[in-house]
């Protein structure tokens, strides 16, 4: 792997010379950085890394999995016919990361080195999520070791070290570090208390994903919740880690914009019928905001009704429900307002209060966590109105009445629930459904294998060049195939 882990940086080198450029030139960019060095460094993997996974949360395997839409052309990634996926792109950044934390340890400042130690842990932790094990102890070290080869680690040594990064850095943060630049953070503008909530979120959120094989997961959930002073969490929307778009250029444009070039775009893109259908049946307010009618009803050979999602994995998806006009769009009025690749909605968003209500509501709903003054039903209500509200958008009461919304205490409605708030939230639905099961998917008739794919498989290039590491990790991981289990699934 000489390529992907001793040139890599050399390459972000070039990449981050280039923006440099961009930023210069963009000089109303609240996205871009005034200063330099450790401070610019941090702008460009904090924008970087909610770019790329707001890209895979929107266009990518993640979004098929989620079976948040159908695809009508390029169709492999909703046969689940992915083969291996290369990892580059989390590596570079990875990479660049490294260079900050470096640069930040060089210079005493431990702000840096927080922020860097959060990116660390939410990067590696997709990859691991993704992938099960990976390189982690070994991987970009060949520039001080000439390690072109790294070793895996497994998922289980792998969460842990992860979890310490994350407490580390919301000690670096309370101990009195010296101040953020507000100009060159990105997403929290410099308030320190923000980069703790979503420090100390983002442990819930990977210990709950880790519960089922981590014994202490619970009682380190515990106690963050008990000791808010110590382990401040986000206590409402405003503290969401996201990162808007200005829509004025590609790279900062809402991926399924006109300006994004990447695989999504409204001709070969349709909404799911998984979707429409649960929305549908719940009389959801969300559904007239994310997704457009039919154009017409009259024609249609299957579905009447003015909102109509695609099936998965079907014979003739362009054709569906007698064609183009007779089959649902996701909102060009809202996800690409006043056509623009903007919208003030829609933000790349690595982690929200709506989903820590989720997260939240399920950990108390198994009895395994109290949270003062919650219980599982308010979290789930909570986690419902704050997705709503994040839309604009307000559910009458009989919404919270009808006999599928009413909370019943169980996972299926919860997680449902959590699913449809997710929606283009990073790969949460994806990993959601295939920890739980729920929503419970049709896979389609000429979907690749049985059910939903459990990881992705390993880049090519690690059985070509770094085959003796690929084939140890193989060996102990059962087999590099999408339905096998990782440690976290088993």
């Amino acid at each position: 792997m000489k390529f992907k882990y001793k040139t890599i940086l050399v390459l972000f080198a070039t990449l981050l010379a280039a923006c440099t450029k961009d930023f210069q030139e963009i000089n109303t960019n609240p996205n871009s950085p005034e200063t330099t060095n450790t401070e610019f460094l941090m702008s460009e993997v904090v924008l970087s890394t909610a770019y790329a996974y707001q890209e895979n949360a929107v266009g990518r395997r993640p979004a098929s999995a989620a079976r948040y839409l159908t695809l009508v052309r390029n169709t492999g990634y909703d046969l689940f016919d992915w083969g291996p996926v290369d990892w580059t792109d989390i590596y570079a950044r990875l990479s660049v990361n490294k260079t900050f934390m470096e640069t930040a340890q060089k210079r005493s400042e431990n702000q840096y080195v927080a922020i860097s130690k959060i990116i660390k842990a939410f990067n590696f932790g997709y990859l691991t999520d993704l992938y099960g094990d990976v390189p982690y102890s070994q991987a970009l070290k060949s520039k001080e070791s000439n390690l072109i080869y790294p070793e895996y680690d497994q998922q289980q040594a792998i969460y842990p070290d992860l979890l310490k990064e994350l407490r580390e850095a919301n000690d670096l943060l309370k101990g009195g570090a010296p101040d953020i630049n507000a100009k060159a953070d990105v997403m929290f503008k410099g308030k320190a208390l923000q980069w703790r909530k979503f420090a100390n979120s983002l442990r819930l959120r990977m210990l709950l994903r880790i519960s089922k094989n981590y014994s202490p997961a619970f009682t380190e959930m515990q106690e963050i919740i008990n000791d808010k002073t110590n382990f401040p969490i986000f206590e409402s929307s405003a503290d969401n880690a996201e990162i808007p778009y200005l829509g004025n250029l590609a790279g900062y444009s809402w991926p399924g914009g006109p300006l994004a070039m990447i695989d999504f775009d409204y001709q070969k893109t349709k909404v799911s019928k998984e979707l429409v259908d649960r929305l549908v049946q719940r009389n959801d307010p969300r559904l007239a905001v994310w997704v457009e009618p039919v154009k017409s009803t009259v024609g249609s050979t299957v579905d009447l009704n003015r909102y109509v999602g695609v099936p998965n994995a079907i014979d003739a998806p362009a054709a569906y429900n007698g064609g183009e006009d007779h089959v649902s769009v996701f909102s060009s009025s809202f996800f690409r307002k006043n056509g623009a690749s903007s919208n003030p909605l829609l933000k790349a968003s690595l982690l929200t209060y709506t989903e820590l209500c989720f997260i939240l509501a399920e950990a108390v709903q198994k009895g395994k966590l109290t949270v003062p003054g919650e219980t599982a039903e308010s979290l789930y209500y909570k986690g419902i109105r704050e997705s709503m509200s994040s839309y604009a958008v307000t559910a009458p009461p009989s919404y919270f009445d009808q006999l599928i919304v009413k909370y019943d205490g169980t996972q299926e409605q919860l997680i449902t629930q959590k699913w449809l708030a997710m929606l283009f939230k990073g790969a949460e639905g994806w990993f959601d459904q295939r920890r739980t099961g729920y929503p419970a998917f049709v896979t389609g008739p000429l979907a690749a294998g049985r059910g939903i794919p459990k990881r992705y498989v390993f880049p090519d290039s690690e059985s070509a060049k770094n085959k003796v590491n690929y084939q140890k990790a193989v060996s102990a991981f059962g087999a590099d195939k999408e339905t096998t289990l990782m440690w976290s699934l088993k």
